[in-house]
């Protein structure tokens, strides 16, 4: 496992058998998308739901709420956006 001495991580890691391993980013994102579909199939895509932050840009809170409605199929998406 790479880390170096502030302690902070330098590549994705993936739990198995007990630890964890390092990957490559391509791998680590698959992973990523496995569970996302797996979840969404078990369940329903209702089940997910997105929180964003008003502190970032409108652009990145778009991309955010596209990525819930039209990739994932939910209307789950909030943000702090009310203070």
């Amino acid at each position: 496992m790479v880390i170096p001495s502030n302690n902070r991580l330098t590549q994705p890691l993936i739990r198995e058998n007990g630890g964890h391993r390092p990957v490559a980013w391509d791998e680590a994102l698959h992973r990523v998308a496995q569970g996302f579909r797996a979840a969404i199939e078990k369940h329903d895509p209702r089940t997910f739901g997105m929180f964003s932050c008003s502190k970032t840009t409108n652009e990145l809170n778009y991309v955010a709420q596209k990525f819930v409605r039209s990739v994932i199929g939910s209307n789950n998406i909030d943000s702090c956006n009310r203070t």
